[in-house]
């Protein structure tokens, strides 16, 4: 849990400094579209996941349109890829393969102040290389809370993944750069 908590102090921390230093008007203008490029980084949590995976890291694309100057529509797509941990069974050290996760989500960002704005997305998570068969579409829910500004957007996320026998979640922060289209 210790390293639960570093994650969100650090990225509140940082979404207070961009804040801080920076206050321009909503990144959000009416009708207009944008994409962003990001990176991101978290840590599995809940179920067994915590236990056999360490971290997450992937890359997103986002499409976003302005239906108003402080609410748009988003879509977003990438791919995560969840890094195994090494454990012991049986007096035997194993490490857990990865796995990757290829999200499609539809949301919306809303502004309630300057550059400070709460995301929400849902969509399928489609799991790659993961052994059981079974398993391999997710619900995924994603709450954000973020900063943008023009070129930038920082945001702290929890993706909950769920369906088909297994549920999970990450922690996480994105970082992207955006642009005008």
């Amino acid at each position: 849990m210790k390293s639960t908590t570093k994650l969100i102090a650090s990225a509140l921390t940082a979404v207070a400094i961009l804040f801080g230093t920076n206050v321009n008007a909503q990144t959000t203008e009416k009708s207009a579209w944008r994409m962003g490029v990001g990176i991101e980084g978290g840590i599995p949590v809940g179920g067994n996941i915590s236990d056999n995976y360490g971290f997450v890291l992937g890359g997103n694309l986002r499409l976003q349109y302005g239906i108003s100057d402080n609410t748009a529509l988003t879509l977003t797509s990438g791919y995560s890829s969840f890094f195994g941990k090494e454990r012991e069974v049986a007096g035997v050290t194993v490490k857990n393969d990865a796995f990757g996760v290829v999200p499609v989500k539809l949301g919306v960002k809303a502004f309630f102040t300057d550059n400070l704005y709460f995301g929400a997305e849902g969509g399928a998570g489609f799991i790659t290389n993961k052994p059981n068969p079974g398993d391999r579409t997710k619900l995924i829910l994603t709450p954000t809370l973020g900063w943008a500004d023009q070129s930038w957007d920082v945001g702290v996320k929890y993706d909950n993944y769920s369906g088909q026998g297994s549920n999970f979640g990450t922690i996480g922060l994105r970082v992207a750069y955006g642009f005008g289209l």
